[in-house]
């Protein structure tokens, strides 16, 4: 594997910056707002928004998470046995709420449907907005990101890689590609 780094700490910390000031033009000061990562890494990208948002706004936005995991359309073909992680959500609800979904890359779109599909069981929000640190391109189904933090353009092949402090223990974003095939 060949990894190269796209962006380092700071320049993550200035995307997601960029992507709080971009939210607050999309949503109303007296709005009901909630931020809800998809995890595992949209989850602490929510919680830093949403500390964010606070500092800006002066009222911290209730978070949440979503396991998309039973949603997924290709659920058969990752065994019999899949791992479910949490979904836990405000505990005021969604309902007539603005909700952002975040993720840290967006790439096919599925996992977002996934995402949408599950959140609709939930409740029925004012409007959802979809919030990614990266868009990768290559999408499959016609969804599109409300704000991003940046874009990337990378071939089928190559993988990009978030990073997260709570995960990981750094910011980071990096281009992972296989290793090249002797001729």
């Amino acid at each position: 594997m060949h990894r190269t780094p796209l962006l380092d700490e700071d320049q993550v910390l200035a995307a997601l910056g960029r992507m709080v000031d971009e939210l607050a033009g999309r949503v109303p000061p007296d709005a009901p707002l909630a931020l809800i990562g998809i995890q595992r890494r949209g989850v602490p990208l929510a919680d830093w928004l949403a500390h964010a948002w606070a500092s800006r706004r002066g009222v911290r936005p209730p978070t949440g998470s979503l396991d998309i995991t039973l949603y997924r359309d290709d659920l058969l073909a990752i065994g019999p046995r899949p791992v479910v992680g949490e979904t836990r959500l405000p505990p005021s609800g969604i309902d007539d709420r603005v909700v952002v979904l975040v993720d840290d890359v967006l790439y096919t779109g599925r996992t977002v449907r996934a995402a949408l599909d599950e959140l609709i069981d939930f409740g029925r929000p004012r409007r959802i907005l979809l919030a990614v640190l990266v868009d990768r391109g290559g999408r499959e189904l016609p969804i599109q990101p409300d704000v991003v933090g940046v874009r990337v353009e990378v071939p089928p092949e190559a993988r990009i890689e978030v990073r997260v402090p709570e995960i990981d223990g750094s910011w980071g974003v990096d281009r992972v590609e296989p290793a090249s095939q002797p001729a």
